[in-house]
């Protein structure tokens, strides 16, 4: 399979309709267990579109007071994280070939109308290290762009139960949603309907 640029590797339905059905029912587990909350931007404090929750030794958040950061509880619970799934520790060994394992899994949670602007991923020690993500639900328009924020993007479609990895000179690409796709709306398999339109569960290794 080719890489869409150099370390981007996209996994058409990697995840098969039983497997994400698996899923969908562990990641429900998990917001019941650290509920989904609401991240703001450092400098404006404006509430992201996106709403989120993680799991694993360390969960990704961010305020106005704080900024982005790695932490190893909820910041409304104070609990610590519930453990990532199985199924996801074992893609990762599967797909990524890295020899540690993933320490945050973000669980981004659209609603129809949510997005997320061009980004990298730059809160973690170690950019060796890939970045593995899945989709479940609603499709979405992804753009992918370079380690510039001016330079060229390109955008396709992820959906519900593709993988994707960014890795070696994609590891820092600029990255992000422009928007989820109303007209191929796939509901999320139960029992996360009614969560949202779209969940993206991103795995890190973050130390």
């Amino acid at each position: 399979m080719p890489d869409i640029v150099p370390g981007a590797l996209h996994h058409p339905a990697f995840l098969d309709a039983d497997a994400q059905k698996r899923l969908a029912q562990e990641i429900a587990e998990v917001i019941a267990a650290a509920p989904l909350f609401t991240s703001r931007m450092p400098k404006s404090g404006l509430p992201m579109s996106v709403r989120m929750t993680n799991c694993g030794p360390l969960g990704w958040m961010s305020d106005k007071e704080k900024g982005y950061r790695y932490a190893p509880r909820h910041p409304e619970t104070g609990a610590p994280w519930p453990p990532i799934p199985q199924m996801l520790l074992d893609a990762w060994d599967a797909l990524t070939g890295y020899p540690k394992p993933p320490e945050a899994c973000l669980i981004n949670v659209y609603s129809e109308d949510a997005k997320m602007g061009l980004h990298q991923d730059r809160d973690e020690a170690d950019f060796d290290a890939p970045i593995l993500s899945f989709s479940l639900g609603a499709d979405c328009r992804f753009r992918l762009g370079g380690e510039r924020r001016a330079e060229k993007t390109i955008a396709f479609t992820l959906c519900s139960g593709d993988a994707l990895i960014l890795s070696g000179p994609a590891r820092l690409c600029f990255h992000g949603v422009d928007r989820v796709l109303p007209s191929i709306l796939t509901p999320l398999p139960a029992p996360l309907a009614g969560q949202g339109a779209r969940v993206n569960l991103t795995l890190r290794r973050v130390t």
